[in-house]
């Protein structure tokens, strides 16, 4: 019978996995950041593509207080993310609402991430790796600033300047009066 996995060996893994997801992101931000309208989106995502090297460092740092060494095992749910997010893309949207779906496709990436630093954080709180656990909180702490300040500049102005594009003119949008219906009226 095959020897059974243990929580480290998870962690390795799941460890392995968040190395992975943090390199396939340093190469979808520029792409994002690039498609950005709005100079503040692009901007936020360039200072976020800088927070994600030091995710890789962190996380490679990591490794090393375990010793074990440094390597990725692809993760497939942050590519199929990237994948979404590409599609969207291609979507044909106008300039405004472009952004819109930008920071869209990017918080499921820091939703994903979120989650990803949760759990090792977790677990690495359970087996007592200390080191590691100051590592991940900053890198979850990153994370969780940048879908703050994604939803910020959604609320602040780039969802709505992408729905005034989507409603019709006041002048299209008056409501018709209703024609007076003979059958409609009550006998008195």
């Amino acid at each position: 019978m095959a020897e059974e996995g243990t929580l480290h060996d998870a962690f390795v893994d799941e460890l392995r996995d968040a190395y992975d997801m943090e390199k396939q992101l340093t190469k979808a931000l520029p792409k994002l950041a690039a498609a950005a309208m709005s100079a503040e989106l692009r901007t936020a995502f360039e200072a976020h593509l800088e927070e994600t090297r030091d995710h890789v460092a962190r996380l490679e740092k990591s490794f090393e207080a375990l010793g074990e060494s440094p390597r990725g095992k692809t993760c497939a749910g942050i590519a199929g993310i990237i994948k979404e997010g590409s599609d969207m893309l291609e979507g044909g949207y106008c300039d405004e609402a472009m952004d819109a779906v930008i920071i869209a496709a990017a918080q499921r990436a820091e939703h994903y991430e979120i989650s990803v630093y949760g759990t090792l954080i977790a677990w690495a709180r359970a087996m007592g790796y200390d080191e590691t656990v100051t590592l991940f909180q900053q890198n979850l702490d990153e994370e969780k600033a940048a879908d703050q300040k994604l939803t910020a500049l959604a609320e602040g102005g780039i969802n709505a300047e992408a729905s005034e594009l989507g409603q019709l003119d006041d002048d299209e949008n008056e409501s018709v009066e209703p024609q007076d219906d003979p059958s409609s009226r009550r006998a008195k």
